[in-house]
């Protein structure tokens, strides 16, 4: 725990605009949103798959209203950890809490890795590869994205910028000819209840769905660094919602529309390349990957840059215990390494439904934390209101219990694993305050 010894990372102030600001929040989303959740999404929500994704955005909607109010007081590149502290100061609570969302971060950064590395073997014959091989192209990404990452915030706003621009181009051209080559015959999509999907099913695909925009969060990690931060944090959160929302509205229609249901939970960690197939060919299918592989490889850089600062400014608050194990640099390229050798190892031994179930109970917790505290202590300071925190609090509840009773009864393996790290997470934190506490 070698706090005295580390260098303080620095943090380049106005080194973010608004636009980039946006660019790396959709980066992370659209990364992790659309081309890895869709087939995982539909798999429980069946013809009403499109719902959830709407749903999700009101829930996002409902939960962005706690961080723009905190962000628009308190602009940190702590982001979350420094409201979690505002809320519940320096306790178990704040360091679990943030602990919570950096490792949702993280096991998010692996779920676009891994579906990196299912998009590109569909360029190739998967079937005569070992399956290691999807790993390890994940791996590979999590490599490339520590050596951008080294690189200035000036050059990582430039290249989401322009990785962004490319995948919301390339996702309205994807939708706009899927559905004009289908004739807007939706075969998936239906207004009727799916008889076989439950509301708890449904509910469960919403919990799933939220992660693909609980990439706005990482906006709030860089608050520090963008400029006019009291104003543009929230509005970066506002408009990255907002265009993500319309694309998977646009993406989610056009998949229906030229896939069945099975079609689509068959190949659910490859949706978007499956469905590129009847409606362009070996032409559009190579299309769909090499753009999904330009959206997985943004997404992965863009989240590696909001989370390890994070976990920098936590370190920096002395809420989690640090080692430089002798590399060099300041705080933050350890943090650095750090989140790329987790995010591998998740690579490596989670498949794309257990990290998706995982990161999503691991944030909706955090979730609820953030707006307990602003309603139970920060709720006049931030003029905040009451009704729209009671129903963001419901809200995650629902859909968290949902998700729980789904994975219990068709994956309980997912639920022993968020238990065991809940109470890692938590005992951890609490013998580590503990510590600081007899020391000093």
């Amino acid at each position: 725990m070698d706090h005295s010894q580390m260098k303080s990372t620095h943090y380049q102030s106005n080194s973010l605009t608004l636009t980039g600001a946006v660019a790396m929040g959709t980066g992370v989303m659209i990364g992790a949103g659309i081309f890895a959740l869709t087939g995982q999404v539909a798999e429980l929500a069946k013809s009403w798959f499109p719902l959830a994704f709407l749903a999700a955005a009101i829930v996002a909607g409902f939960s962005a209203y706690s961080y723009v109010k905190m962000a628009n007081a308190y602009p940190s590149a702590g982001g979350i950890a420094m409201f979690l502290k505002k809320a519940y100061g320096k306790t178990v609570m704040t360091g679990a809490g943030a602990l919570l969302m950096y490792f949702s971060m993280v096991i998010n950064e692996s779920l676009v890795a891994r579906t990196f590395g299912t998009y590109t073997m569909e360029l190739f014959d998967a079937n005569q590869y070992p399956e290691w091989v999807i790993p390890a192209l994940g791996v590979a990404l999590l490599f490339f994205a520590f050596l951008i990452n080294i690189l200035s915030n000036r050059f990582i706003e430039r290249f989401s910028f322009f990785m962004a621009f490319i995948k919301i181009a390339g996702l309205v051209v994807f939708a706009l000819a899927g559905l004009w080559v289908s004739g807007l015959s939706f075969e998936s999509i239906s207004a009727a209840p799916p008889s076989t999907s439950s509301s708890t099913d449904f509910l469960g695909a919403v919990a799933l769905a939220v992660l693909a925009y609980k990439g706005f969060t990482t906006i709030t990690n860089s608050g520090g660094e963008i400029e006019y931060p009291h104003t543009n944090v929230g509005r970066a959160i506002i408009i990255s919602i907002s265009l993500c929302l319309t694309l998977y509205m646009l993406v989610t229609f056009s998949i229906g529309a030229n896939l069945s249901i099975e079609e689509i939970v068959q190949a659910k960690d490859y949706a978007l390349a499956e469905a590129a197939r009847p409606a362009f060919g070996d032409a559009g299918l190579w299309f769909t990957v090499i753009f999904a592989i330009v959206a997985t490889v943004s997404g992965v850089i863009a989240s590696v840059f909001a989370v390890s600062r994070m976990l920098a400014m936590l370190t920096e608050m002395k809420l989690v215990p640090h080692r430089h194990f002798g590399m060099p640099g300041d705080l933050q390229k350890h943090t650095l390494v750090y989140t790329i050798v987790i995010a591998m190892l998740l690579t490596i031994f989670f498949d794309l439904s257990r990290i998706a179930a995982l990161g999503a109970i691991f944030y909706i917790i955090m979730d609820i934390a953030i707006h307990w505290g602003v309603l139970r202590y920060l709720r006049e300071e931030v003029k905040a209101s009451t009704a729209i925190l009671i129903t963001a609090i419901v809200l995650d509840i629902i859909i968290l219990i949902a998700l729980i009773a789904v994975k219990f009864q068709t994956d309980p393996f997912v639920i022993y694993a968020a238990l065991i790290g809940l109470a890692l997470i938590f005992v951890g934190e609490r013998l580590f305050l503990s510590h600081q506490r007899k020391a000093s």
